[in-house]
């Protein structure tokens, strides 16, 4: 089976009350964190208003991430594609394309905040379907080609890409939540998916149907999609263990439902939180809960249960949030690294076989312990000073070592 990447998505959501300029940096090493780690993607998104998140352009920020690692993938997540005349996008993304030596990933979406589209001017009927537009217009000009369009919301008159993507095929992502708008793009045009919607009980439980509106959309269109370009965002906080976890998470978490979700957002059918133990209650010790704040343990049944209950996917990415401190959020992805993506992924199953084997046929390597005393009882000197032989004064590998003590024993009676 191919192994599952792991990443991680900054929307961001940050508390208001720190300085900007300091979230930004500690943004940034974040990402170099992750890249040290190996974490496959790195996703920032785009939001202009809300006071929560701040980033309104994540090609700038990824081009600065970009000169900070050298390995991880590095995606918008997302461009909101009705905000934007498709042509500059595409020159964006070629940019930071060629500015991170060939490791962007092209995300886009119909945009996510209605305070946002407002402020635009945009009408939100629009949206998806200018996405849908856009898109087709920049795989068009990734490809080559000279492109002449006019729409109710774009000009184009004889348009060409200076640079193409380095890229020889720049990946394509469409987020995609509880609706079929998103998976039905992703099928239309035989592109990858970015399932936001995951992180809730709700959505969870919907991947499965939400992967048959990406087959049926292919289908139609005479394309295909893979499960390895499905990524499935998550909500962890990880510690050595449950208590722990819960009181690093609890206090962020429930500012972070009750200013942004409930107090700002506004989000339907979401009321506050009473307590930090009631947040982490219900965010994470929930039947279904599709948040995880414990150990490595809690996050690997976790991902195995998201494995079952979508089909497969080929990416799980985290949420990063600022439900606990600095110090406590940058050791939940170590630990995650260290511990939950090996598991996941088989890297240290061999391991475990080959000290299996040596433990259960010990017999086998006596043999090793009689060499060396073969050899002491060959000499006489060694021989006699076997007698004096104690706990730890032979400078033998423990694993070759005949038994020593019983020999000198043998000796001396």
């Amino acid at each position: 089976m191919a192994r599952l990447k792991f990443g991680a998505f900054l929307a961001p959501h940050h508390p208001i009350g720190e300085h900007p300029m300091l979230q930004f940096r500690r943004d940034l090493d974040l990402v170099e964190q992750l890249d040290a780690l190996g974490y496959d993607e790195f996703w920032c998104g785009e939001h202009h208003s809300s006071g929560w998140e701040m980033i309104a352009s994540p090609e700038m920020f990824l081009a600065a991430a970009g000169e900070r690692t050298k390995r991880i993938k590095l995606g918008t997540g997302v461009v909101s594609l009705p905000y934007h005349h498709p042509f500059n996008v595409a020159q964006r993304m070629v940019q930071l394309d060629h500015m991170t030596g060939g490791r962007a990933i092209f995300g886009s979406g119909p945009g996510a905040l209605a305070s946002d589209a407002h402020t635009l001017g945009i009408d939100p009927m629009t949206q998806r379907d200018r996405q849908d537009e856009a898109i087709a217009i920049i795989r068009r000009l990734f490809n080559g080609e000279r492109v002449t369009a006019r729409s109710d919301w774009f000009t184009m008159n004889d348009a060409a890409l200076q640079l193409l993507p380095l890229q020889e095929e720049m990946p394509f992502v469409v987020a995609s939540q509880i609706s079929p708008s998103g998976m039905t793009l992703a099928g239309k045009y035989g592109i990858g998916i970015i399932s936001l919607g995951s992180m809730t009980t709700q959505g969870l439980m919907s991947l499965r149907q939400q992967w048959e509106f990406a087959e049926d959309a292919a289908k139609k269109h005479g394309t295909r999609v893979s499960r390895a370009d499905w990524r499935v965002l998550l909500t962890w906080h990880i510690a050595e263990t449950r208590e722990q976890a819960r009181r690093e998470a609890g206090a962020g978490l429930m500012r972070w439902h009750n200013e942004y979700n409930v107090g700002t957002l506004q989000r339907p059918g979401l009321t506050a939180f009473a307590s930090p133990d009631e947040a982490v209650d219900k965010t994470a010790f929930v039947d279904g809960a599709a948040s995880t704040i414990g150990t490595p343990d809690d996050l690997v049944k976790t991902i195995k249960n998201v494995m079952e209950v979508s089909g497969g996917v080929g990416a799980v990415i985290g949420f990063v949030h600022d439900w606990a401190n600095p110090e406590a959020t940058r050791r939940s992805w170590d630990m995650v690294a260290r511990y939950v993506v090996p598991e996941i992924n088989g890297y240290i199953d061999g391991l475990r076989r080959s000290q299996k084997f040596v433990t259960e046929n010990r017999a086998i390597f006596e043999r090793a312990g009689q060499a060396v005393m073969a050899k002491i009882m060959e000499n006489e000197k060694a021989a006699e000073a076997l007698k004096q032989t104690g706990p730890g004064r032979v400078a033998i590998p423990a694993v070759n070592a005949p038994d020593l003590q019983k020999e000198a024993a043998k000796r001396q009676a």
